[in-house]
């Protein structure tokens, strides 16, 4: 016995289109991410790419807390924009954007406050609490700005 398989009108082009969404929002997403770690980089003592690539655990820790506190922000940029794909992508990209700089302000005024000395922490070859610190502030800021968006 034959079955024919009954698809919605226009199923093929919305699948295309959320399709075409996916990969524009993971390119927005990996273009924050990687903006937000060059911020990171560039207002923090020493090379943090070249730590983390050299395996130093601390700089591992702040680095991943970063890249996941800006993925908070930019599913929740994605979620709040009700399914429109221009305003979601446009919310997207402004609100990490604010997010990488309230992060880096946040964390540095953070480590200036406790005497948190960031170079000496990132280039330790041992674990640090410092960086558990420095870790949860910026998760902590990113949950901040996310929840802001909504």
């Amino acid at each position: 016995m034959l079955t024919t398989l009954a698809l919605a009108p226009g199923f093929f082009s919305n699948v295309g289109r959320g399709i075409g969404a996916i990969l524009l929002y993971a390119v927005i997403g990996l273009l924050l991410m990687l903006l937000g770690f060059w911020a990171i980089d560039l207002t923090t003592p020493g090379k943090l790419n070249r730590l983390v690539r050299d395996g130093m655990p601390n700089a591992v820790i702040v680095t991943s807390a970063g890249i996941v506190s800006m993925a908070f922000i930019v599913v929740t940029a994605i979620w709040g924009a009700s399914g429109a794909l221009a305003e979601g992508l446009l919310a997207s990209l402004i609100f990490g954007l604010v997010g990488i700089i309230a992060q880096v302000a946040g964390v540095r005024v953070l480590e200036w406050i406790t005497g948190i000395r960031i170079g000496a922490v990132l280039a330790d070859p041992e674990r640090r609490p410092e960086a558990w610190v420095v870790a949860a502030a910026h998760i902590a800021l990113g949950l901040v700005v996310a929840v802001a968006i909504i």
